[in-house]
Protein backbone atom coordinates (compact mmCIF):
# COMPACT_ATOMS: atom_id res chain seq x y z
CA UNK A 1 0.00 0.00 0.00
CA UNK A 2 1.80 3.21 -1.16
CA UNK A 3 -1.22 6.15 -0.23
CA UNK A 4 -0.44 7.91 3.20
CA UNK A 5 -2.28 6.64 6.10
CA UNK A 6 -3.82 9.16 8.93
CA UNK A 7 -3.32 8.56 12.31
CA UNK A 8 -5.82 10.15 14.42
CA UNK A 9 -5.73 10.86 17.87
CA UNK A 10 -3.33 13.17 19.95
CA UNK A 11 0.41 13.03 21.48
CA UNK A 12 -0.71 13.01 24.76
CA UNK A 13 -2.31 9.90 24.66
CA UNK A 14 0.38 6.91 25.11
CA UNK A 15 -1.30 4.34 23.00
CA UNK A 16 -1.72 6.73 20.31
CA UNK A 17 2.47 7.29 21.03
CA UNK A 18 3.21 3.47 20.65
CA UNK A 19 1.31 3.13 17.23
CA UNK A 20 3.08 6.44 15.82
CA UNK A 21 6.30 5.36 17.58
CA UNK A 22 6.08 2.30 15.39
CA UNK A 23 5.24 4.45 11.79
CA UNK A 24 8.31 6.13 12.88
CA UNK A 25 11.05 3.52 13.16
CA UNK A 26 9.34 2.04 9.99
CA UNK A 27 9.78 4.66 8.07
CA UNK A 28 6.24 4.68 7.08
CA UNK A 29 4.55 7.95 5.32
CA UNK A 30 1.38 8.94 7.18
CA UNK A 31 -0.30 12.31 8.39
CA UNK A 32 -1.57 12.91 11.74
CA UNK A 33 -5.28 14.30 12.84
CA UNK A 34 -5.46 15.73 15.68
CA UNK A 35 -9.09 13.99 17.37
CA UNK A 36 -9.73 14.31 21.10
CA UNK A 37 -11.95 11.08 22.83
CA UNK A 38 -15.36 11.89 22.50
CA UNK A 39 -19.06 10.90 22.11
CA UNK A 40 -19.99 12.50 19.26
CA UNK A 41 -21.81 11.08 16.41
CA UNK A 42 -18.86 12.10 14.10
CA UNK A 43 -16.13 10.60 16.03
CA UNK A 44 -18.40 7.74 16.69
CA UNK A 45 -18.31 6.65 12.79
CA UNK A 46 -15.22 6.01 12.49
CA UNK A 47 -14.03 4.92 15.96
CA UNK A 48 -16.83 3.06 17.34
CA UNK A 49 -16.16 3.71 21.22
CA UNK A 50 -14.96 7.25 20.78
CA UNK A 51 -11.49 6.28 21.50
CA UNK A 52 -8.11 7.32 19.99
CA UNK A 53 -6.05 6.17 18.33
CA UNK A 54 -7.99 5.00 15.04
CA UNK A 55 -6.31 5.04 11.07
CA UNK A 56 -7.35 6.24 8.42
CA UNK A 57 -6.43 4.05 5.58
CA UNK A 58 -7.36 3.49 1.63
CA UNK A 59 -9.62 0.36 2.71
CA UNK A 60 -11.48 1.93 5.78
CA UNK A 61 -11.02 2.93 9.48
CA UNK A 62 -9.11 0.52 11.99
CA UNK A 63 -9.50 1.45 15.36
CA UNK A 64 -7.52 -0.22 18.71
CA UNK A 65 -4.11 0.40 19.40
CA UNK A 66 -3.07 -2.98 19.17
CA UNK A 67 -5.06 -3.80 15.98
CA UNK A 68 -3.10 -0.86 14.31
CA UNK A 69 0.40 -2.34 15.42
CA UNK A 70 -0.62 -5.99 13.40
CA UNK A 71 -2.45 -4.24 10.37
CA UNK A 72 1.20 -1.95 10.26
CA UNK A 73 3.22 -5.22 10.37
CA UNK A 74 1.46 -7.02 8.02
CA UNK A 75 1.44 -4.17 5.44
CA UNK A 76 4.51 -2.97 5.77
CA UNK A 77 7.26 -6.28 7.04
CA UNK A 78 10.36 -4.16 6.49
CA UNK A 79 11.93 -3.25 8.36
CA UNK A 80 10.41 -6.02 10.66
CA UNK A 81 9.13 -4.82 14.42
CA UNK A 82 8.63 -8.48 15.08
CA UNK A 83 11.31 -11.38 15.05
CA UNK A 84 10.39 -13.58 11.95
CA UNK A 85 10.75 -16.89 14.39
CA UNK A 86 7.07 -17.67 15.79
CA UNK A 87 8.01 -18.30 19.25
CA UNK A 88 9.86 -15.44 19.73
CA UNK A 89 7.06 -13.14 17.82
CA UNK A 90 4.51 -14.42 20.39
CA UNK A 91 7.21 -13.31 22.80
CA UNK A 92 6.88 -9.97 22.16
CA UNK A 93 3.32 -10.17 21.80
CA UNK A 94 2.98 -11.59 25.35
CA UNK A 95 4.91 -8.85 26.72
CA UNK A 96 2.38 -5.86 25.11
CA UNK A 97 -0.43 -7.85 26.43
CA UNK A 98 1.34 -8.17 29.64
CA UNK A 99 2.41 -4.48 29.93
CA UNK A 100 -1.24 -3.67 28.53
CA UNK A 101 -3.51 -5.92 31.05
CA UNK A 102 -1.61 -6.10 34.14
CA UNK A 103 0.05 -2.45 34.37
CA UNK A 104 -1.38 0.34 32.01
CA UNK A 105 -4.64 -1.03 32.57
CA UNK A 106 -4.71 -0.79 36.42
CA UNK A 107 -2.65 2.22 36.66
CA UNK A 108 -5.22 4.16 34.39
CA UNK A 109 -7.24 4.03 37.16
CA UNK A 110 -5.04 6.78 39.14
CA UNK A 111 -4.41 9.19 36.01
CA UNK A 112 -6.92 11.30 37.08
CA UNK A 113 -5.39 12.63 40.15
CA UNK A 114 -1.76 11.85 38.89
CA UNK A 115 -1.57 14.25 36.33
CA UNK A 116 -4.90 15.84 35.30
CA UNK A 117 -6.21 17.29 38.52
CA UNK A 118 -9.06 14.89 39.57
CA UNK A 119 -8.67 13.09 42.60
CA UNK A 120 -9.32 8.97 42.87
CA UNK A 121 -10.85 7.48 46.01
CA UNK A 122 -8.71 5.78 48.66
CA UNK A 123 -10.43 2.30 47.73
CA UNK A 124 -8.88 2.87 44.44
CA UNK A 125 -5.46 3.36 45.48
CA UNK A 126 -5.73 0.49 47.75
CA UNK A 127 -6.83 -1.90 45.28
CA UNK A 128 -4.55 -0.55 42.74
CA UNK A 129 -1.22 -0.71 44.44
CA UNK A 130 -1.36 -4.70 44.59
CA UNK A 131 -2.25 -5.58 41.45
CA UNK A 132 0.64 -2.99 40.10
CA UNK A 133 2.86 -4.71 42.75
CA UNK A 134 1.95 -8.04 40.89
CA UNK A 135 2.25 -6.79 37.57
CA UNK A 136 5.57 -5.41 38.08
CA UNK A 137 7.13 -8.67 39.58
CA UNK A 138 5.83 -10.78 36.22
CA UNK A 139 7.21 -8.47 34.22
CA UNK A 140 10.39 -8.69 36.02
CA UNK A 141 10.18 -12.46 34.77
CA UNK A 142 9.31 -11.63 31.48
CA UNK A 143 11.46 -9.07 30.09
CA UNK A 144 14.76 -9.31 28.89
CA UNK A 145 16.46 -5.98 28.50
CA UNK A 146 19.38 -7.29 26.67
CA UNK A 147 19.50 -4.88 25.85
CA UNK A 148 15.73 -4.24 24.59
CA UNK A 149 12.68 -5.45 26.34
CA UNK A 150 12.66 -8.36 24.11
CA UNK A 151 16.03 -9.44 23.56
CA UNK A 152 18.57 -8.01 21.16
CA UNK A 153 16.40 -5.85 18.89
CA UNK A 154 14.17 -3.19 19.06
CA UNK A 155 10.49 -4.72 18.54
CA UNK A 156 7.03 -3.38 19.31
CA UNK A 157 7.02 -4.64 22.57
CA UNK A 158 9.13 -1.79 22.74
CA UNK A 159 7.48 0.50 21.37
CA UNK A 160 4.38 -0.54 24.02
CA UNK A 161 6.68 -0.50 27.20
CA UNK A 162 8.43 2.95 26.26
CA UNK A 163 5.72 4.82 26.55
CA UNK A 164 3.11 2.89 29.10
CA UNK A 165 6.24 2.13 31.75
CA UNK A 166 6.88 5.55 32.97
CA UNK A 167 2.93 6.38 33.22
CA UNK A 168 2.78 3.75 35.80
CA UNK A 169 6.39 5.12 37.25
CA UNK A 170 4.98 8.57 37.83
CA UNK A 171 1.36 7.57 38.92
CA UNK A 172 3.00 5.91 41.43
CA UNK A 173 5.80 7.95 43.07
CA UNK A 174 2.74 11.05 42.87
CA UNK A 175 0.11 8.70 44.70
CA UNK A 176 2.07 6.46 46.67
CA UNK A 177 5.10 8.47 47.27
CA UNK A 178 7.15 5.18 45.55
CA UNK A 179 8.00 4.57 42.09
CA UNK A 180 7.31 0.70 41.85
CA UNK A 181 8.75 0.50 38.18
CA UNK A 182 12.28 1.53 39.88
CA UNK A 183 11.72 -1.03 43.15
CA UNK A 184 10.54 -3.81 41.68
CA UNK A 185 11.69 -3.84 37.64
CA UNK A 186 15.10 -2.16 38.13
CA UNK A 187 16.82 -2.71 35.09
CA UNK A 188 13.80 -0.81 33.54
CA UNK A 189 15.30 2.94 33.96
CA UNK A 190 18.64 2.14 32.40
CA UNK A 191 16.44 0.59 29.55
CA UNK A 192 14.05 3.68 29.45
CA UNK A 193 17.01 5.87 28.82
CA UNK A 194 17.93 3.44 26.11
CA UNK A 195 15.20 4.36 24.24
CA UNK A 196 14.25 7.46 24.79
CA UNK A 197 17.53 8.05 23.04
CA UNK A 198 16.24 6.99 20.11
CA UNK A 199 15.39 9.79 17.62
CA UNK A 200 11.87 8.43 17.12
CA UNK A 201 11.81 8.35 20.79
CA UNK A 202 12.82 12.09 21.10
CA UNK A 203 10.18 13.25 18.55
CA UNK A 204 7.34 11.46 20.49
CA UNK A 205 8.63 13.16 23.68
CA UNK A 206 8.85 16.52 22.16
CA UNK A 207 5.34 16.01 20.68
CA UNK A 208 3.37 15.10 23.53
CA UNK A 209 5.03 18.35 25.49
CA UNK A 210 3.81 20.81 22.85
CA UNK A 211 0.01 19.05 22.82
CA UNK A 212 -0.23 18.93 26.67
CA UNK A 213 -1.46 22.55 26.99
CA UNK A 214 -4.06 21.77 23.71
CA UNK A 215 -5.33 18.87 25.80
CA UNK A 216 -5.78 20.92 29.24
CA UNK A 217 -7.39 23.63 27.93
CA UNK A 218 -9.91 21.68 25.47
CA UNK A 219 -13.37 22.18 25.98
CA UNK A 220 -15.17 19.29 27.95
CA UNK A 221 -17.66 17.29 26.10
Amino acid sequence: MTTPITLCGFSVSNYYNKVKLALLEKGIPFTEAQVFPSQSEELLSESPMGKVPFMRTPMGVLSESQVLTEFIEDTWPEPPLYPRDPFARARCRELIEHIELHLELPARRLYGEAFFGGKASEETKKEVAPLLEKGLRSLHRLARFSPFIAGSDFTHADCAAWVHLPLVSQSTRKIYDRDFVEELVPQAKAYLKLVGERPHAQRINDDRKATMDAFMSRPKK
